[in-house]
């Protein structure tokens, strides 16, 4: 029998992430899908788009960019989605699909996703409305998953949130709690319901209407092991790892990093309003001054964390996506929250390889620091 997917979440992302990941696994023959596609937020604005899911003839989803230096473009029919469903208005249905034939949950409801409304905190939460926030529709249909008899599920979530799986499943069993739910569903969601850490990486540029995407070559869904927890489904860029940091500190200091490097040039130097990564690193000077970052500080502070392999391959791979010819990736846009950003890239990464054996200097990094901490960048 199939593995039945619910996804929480209509964005382009999904529909060129995990979507075209489970279309290329049904195409070599794996028994994975269908995905039913569920538009969480009760947005207007998208109700076209759920209805567009599930079209027999599928979606396009057009992957252009740069691999090994060199261009690369190709287009994809993704046919693993079968049905859109509105939360507000098929919950009925929402809810059947879910105890019945769901097992496995994804999701990308963006940064705020996980946030709690007030008024899903109390009894009615388990009253068989709709509730308002995506913590409580998830807590909802899985009390109704565990009144029908309580298969085990797992749930993926793909939200850009430290250790997701782990906050999800806490906000999922505080709503269990304060909504009067019975100890033994809260024993239910420890023993049958697996709540993975994930990392995604991947730059969707922009969307295809009324459904599909044009993304980036590069793609990656990290997937933390636990008890319980495998694969869902075999695709290169589909990893399962005991360990989630050595791929966040990698996107976190090299491509995150990078980016802010070149926002605080771009800021300082007074360069064009609308310039782009493309387009600033176009200019030799400003190229030459990242290639000498990562040579001289950013991979040998990984070689001291014992990843110098890893980082040299990130980095190319960086480089390639940053000189991406189809996408254009405003500096002004990476420069927002600047003094966060640089505590989180780049004071971050200092701080794990401070005191290492070999750790390198690092004066350019040092110098982004000190002028975020008077206050002088961008």
């Amino acid at each position: 029998m199939s593995t039945r997917i619910v996804q929480f979440g209509t964005s382009r992302f999904l529909q060129a992430h995990v979507d075209l990941f489970v279309h290329e696994a049904r195409e070599v023959g794996q028994d994975i899908g269908p995905i039913a596609v569920v538009q969480a937020s009760g947005s207007a604005a998208r109700a076209g788009r759920v209805s567009a899911f599930g079209r027999p003839e599928g979606y396009p989803v057009i992957i252009r960019g740069m691999v090994d230096g060199a261009p690369v473009e190709r287009e994809v029919t993704v046919r693993a989605v079968d049905r859109g469903l509105s939360a507000a208005a098929d919950w009925a249905a929402l809810a059947a699909l879910f105890a019945g034939e769901a097992e496995l949950v994804v999701s990308n409801m963006g940064d705020a996703g996980y946030v709690i409304a007030d008024a899903d905190r109390g009894p009615a939460l388990l009253a068989g409305g709709v509730p308002a926030s995506f913590p409580g529709k998830l807590t909802a249909l899985l009390h109704h998953r565990w009144t029908q008899g309580g298969a085990p599920i797992k749930v993926l979530p793909c939200e850009l949130i430290n250790r997701n799986g782990e906050v999800l499943k806490a906000a999922v069993k505080e709503l269990a709690a304060a909504s009067g739910a019975p100890a033994a569903f809260a024993d239910w969601l420890d023993a049958k319901v697996i709540f993975g850490n994930t990392l995604v990486d991947r730059i969707v540029s922009e969307p295809i209407e009324p459904v599909g995407a044009v993304a980036e070559p590069y793609a990656l869904w990290a997937i933390e092991a636990q008890p319980g927890l495998t694969l869902p489904f075999s695709h290169p860029d589909v990893v399962l790892t005991d360990d989630l940091e050595p791929f966040e500190r990698l996107k976190l200091h090299i491509l995150n990093l990078g980016h802010t490097f070149l926002a605080d040039i771009w800021a300082r130097e007074g360069r064009p309003a609308t310039e782009t990564v493309r387009a600033i690193l176009a200019d030799d000077a400003i190229r030459a001054r990242l290639d000498a970052l990562y040579a001289d500080e950013v991979v040998p502070g990984f070689a001291a964390r014992g990843m110098e392999s890893e980082a040299r391959a990130y980095v190319a791979v960086t480089l390639d996506r940053f000189r991406n010819p189809f996408l254009d990736h405003r500096i002004a846009d990476i420069a927002q929250n600047h003094t966060v950003k640089v505590e989180r890239r780049v004071k971050a990464f200092l701080d794990w390889i401070a005191g290492r054996p070999g750790a390198p200097a690092t004066p350019t990094l040092d110098a982004l620091v000190a002028r975020r901490a008077d206050g002088v960048a961008a």
